[in-house]
């Protein structure tokens, strides 16, 4: 892949099928699978009883300090596949019962992964989980093929954004980004089953001293988008050690998370989840190199 533009950097890396591009992640354009296999832990409209495909790619066009998932988001790592491979991927995990194949940080493989959907679609929804920090241009290739969109909606604040990801300009691409996922699929609609077959459900983390930056974030979504869009409000933040700044070194309180949350239905966003304070523990981050 020459001349890279799939994410909003647009650094026009060079990314050999292999090995390590040259530009802000550093991937090669063919993707490294680091698990593959039923997950328990979504929202409960994406994992219900039977479990969400999973299929984690290594690497990240964000690389948050605070990312839980740093194992295999700041590198290149895991089964390097090829869009057939990544197709039989698709359908063992579809033989397995599961609701739905949950792509996450796809962004990097965008163009393989429409390849592998290509050689095989499965009968059930394709989710997009992502960081949110997406081109409208690239998205505007998935239509089509994506059901579900999962986007972050990580930051309101461009100093928050620049300070813990090098993004100063992710709220506004962001939500360009969301409008667009939600032109394309819509708000969620529910099978009789009670799981998520179409739609947009927009997940926001709170993080520890910045509970203005959450309240932006609401105010953006309730502003900009429709008042009935999804929105999972998570509580799970953990430092992970790979911290730089003081004030994420320690999980958040019951104090910040009762302001964001309440203000959440203040604003009339009463569709989605909410996740207890007490749910912050590493339990929520699986076991790498599954396939």
């Amino acid at each position: 892949m020459d001349n890279c533009t799939l994410c909003p950097r647009m650094c026009g890396a060079e990314r050999p099928l292999t090995g390590k591009g040259n530009g802000f992640c550093g991937l090669p354009a063919l993707p490294g699978i680091c698990r593959a296999d039923k997950h328990m832990w979504e929202e409960p409209d994406i994992s219900g009883e039977k479990g969400s495909g999973t299929v984690f790619f290594s690497g990240c066009v964000l690389r948050c300090e605070f990312c839980q998932n740093s194992v295999i988001s700041r590198q290149s790592c895991g089964k390097t596949v090829d869009a057939q491979e990544l197709a039989e991927i698709f359908k063992r995990l579809e033989s397995k019962g599961v609701h739905n194949i949950n792509l996450v940080s796809p962004t990097p493989y965008y163009p393989v992964i429409t390849e592998a959907l290509d050689i095989y679609r499965p009968a059930i929804p394709i989710i997009c989980n992502t960081s949110g920090y997406e081109r409208v241009e690239t998205l505007k290739m998935l239509e089509g093929y994506i059901d579900i969109y999962l986007p972050d909606f990580k930051y309101s604040s461009a100093e928050a954004a620049k300070k813990y990801s090098a993004a100063p300009d992710y709220s506004d691409v962001a939500l360009a980004a969301i409008k667009e996922m939600v032109r394309q699929v819509g708000i969620p609609v529910h099978g009789d089953d009670g799981i998520m077959k179409k739609g947009v459900m927009i997940r926001h983390l709170i993080l520890p001293d910045n509970v203005e930056n959450s309240l932006g974030v609401l105010d953006m979504i309730a502003d900009e988008l429709p008042l009935d869009i999804y929105v999972s409000l998570m509580a799970q933040y953990f430092p992970t050690g790979n911290e730089k700044h003081s004030e994420l070194k320690r999980k958040i309180t019951k104090e910040e998370y009762d302001t964001v949350s309440s203000y959440m239905m203040l604003l009339g966003l009463e569709n989605g989840y909410m996740q207890e304070h007490e749910s912050a523990d590493s339990s929520y981050v699986p076991d790498w190199n599954m396939l």
